[in-house]
């Protein structure tokens, strides 16, 4: 009797599952696995949770966020959704813009988030996505905002720094690069901010006032943003090397001959600076001396670190895992179907999706964190 119970059951079971897709074919809305648990498994890796965003069949994933413990999804409508990191539930999902108006950068700073919407600061709360100031500007927009405790930092397209107040959104100073080149990105500190220039310089002005502190120059300009890493700044310049300054005084810590042009920003864990190199795909450099670890032709971007292992996506499609301490390719796996990715550096789990808003989350097997 039970043994008949059983087989009824998992042929109940197993007629739902059939009606569900069956029903889902209907629509058009079967349900596919953005990587298949086999490739995932060959991959040594395991799906935390996967979820499907809410949007329209004309609209696409443009951008994916981490901030503190949330994921942001925005799309090509600037319909944003944000989920949990840890179990992938919707938190809020709202438009945040009209269509086609850009949305410049996500920023979180104690519980509020920030962006760049058109041409207004915009400070929303981060549980509805609801809009709780806004600050119309009267230039236009050269890199995302960003923040300390008492100033919010807008880089304008006429080459100038503007400190706002945060909290009336007065402006208290204006400056710029003495040469006047055009400011590609900027980090806020308490007591200074650092921005690049395409002119190649690294300036440090203190943080409520114009005045400078220190400067760096490189050859050529400075390429996508410079990334902090306690007391140092790693820097990347269209003439080919990668720079480690120290924060305080600006002074060369050490140089990294890349070999070509870089486009892009570094990207600093623990103890490797990860950069990638046009065509020749991603190096690795050893943080502490700035020498060459291993380089990974194809190597587009660092999805997360674990265990001295490197998940780097290529520019194929592939997931290719690194052994930083041996410098040597462990194994690769077919993610052809994802096509929006996200680092990741507060632990060791890998958010990916595809632009029709298929969202994975997953993690190395045996990692808890």
């Amino acid at each position: 009797m039970l043994k008949e119970l059983r087989i009824e059951k998992v042929l109940a079971a197993g007629f739902f599952v059939m009606c569900a897709a069956l029903s889902g074919a209907a629509f058009g809305e079967v349900y596919r696995p953005l990587v298949s648990p086999e490739l995932l498994e060959h991959a040594k890796l395991e799906l935390v949770w996967e979820t499907k965003l809410p949007m329209k069949g004309a609209e696409s994933l443009e951008q994916l966020h981490i901030l503190g413990n949330r994921i942001y999804g925005l799309s090509s409508r600037n319909y944003m959704v944000s989920l949990n990191r840890e179990k992938g539930n919707v938190i809020f999902s709202r438009t945040v813009a009209p269509v086609g108006l850009p949305v410049v950068g996500l920023g979180l700073y104690e519980g509020e988030l920030f962006s760049i919407i058109g041409n207004e600061l915009v400070q929303m709360n981060p549980e509805f996505g609801t809009e709780r100031s806004s600050k119309r500007l009267a230039f236009g927009i050269a890199c995302p905002a960003v923040r300390n405790s008492e100033y919010f930092y807008i880089t304008g397209t006429d080459r100038r720094i503007r400190g706002l107040r945060s909290d009336d959104k007065v402006k208290v100073f204006e400056g710029g690069a003495r040469n006047d080149s055009r400011v590609t990105s900027v980090v806020a500190d308490e007591d200074f901010i650092v921005f690049g220039t395409d002119a190649g310089n690294v300036v440090s002005v203190e943080a409520g006032r114009p005045v400078y502190l220190w400067q760096f120059d490189a050859e050529d300009g400075i390429a996508g943003s410079i990334a902090r890493d306690g007391g140092s700044l790693f820097v990347a310049s269209k003439d080919t090397n990668v720079y480690r300054l120290g924060v305080y005084t600006g002074k060369l810590e050490w140089k990294y001959q890349a070999g070509a042009v870089l486009d892009k920003g570094p990207v600093v864990t623990g103890g490797v600076v990860y950069q990638c190199v046009g065509e020749k795909g991603m190096a690795a450099i050893a943080k502490a001396s700035g020498k060459f670890m291993w380089q990974l032709e194809g190597g587009a971007s660092l999805l997360t670190e674990s265990g001295g292992k490197a998940y780097v996506i290529t520019d194929i499609g592939e997931l290719v895992v690194m052994d930083n301490r041996k410098a040597k390719r462990l194994y690769s796996v077919n993610f052809s179907g994802v096509s929006r990715y996200v680092t990741n550096l507060s632990d060791s789990k890998i958010y990916i999706a595809d632009e029709g808003g298929r969202l994975a989350c997953i993690r190395p097997i045996g990692q808890e964190q």
